[in-house]
């Protein structure tokens, strides 16, 4: 089971509704996962679009440069979010 992160008004991935366009600030996710997050293209620093969830709300559409991915909303939950403008 993914290690959630504490929700002390942290955002994640999960949060965002369609249309949205956040940043990547840090993940939660360990080995394997996290390891997968990374080479799809989930990096800290990225701006990523929510395109629209599945029609029973999972998994959820994401749009990064030129790609899309889908994700399981159990992975999207453990990926910390900023606002798009947000510089770290």
């Amino acid at each position: 089971m993914p290690k959630m992160p504490e929700r002390g008004g942290a955002r994640t991935l999960n949060d965002i509704r369609p249309g949205g366009r956040v940043r990547i600030h840090r993940h939660h996710s360990e080995g394997a996962v996290r390891q997968r997050l990374l080479d799809l293209g989930l990096m800290p620093n990225v701006v990523v679009t929510v395109v629209r969830s599945a029609p029973l709300n999972d998994p959820i559409e994401l749009k990064l440069d030129a790609s899309s991915i889908t994700l399981r909303r159990r992975e999207a939950i453990t990926i910390e979010v900023t606002s798009e403008d947000s510089e770290s």
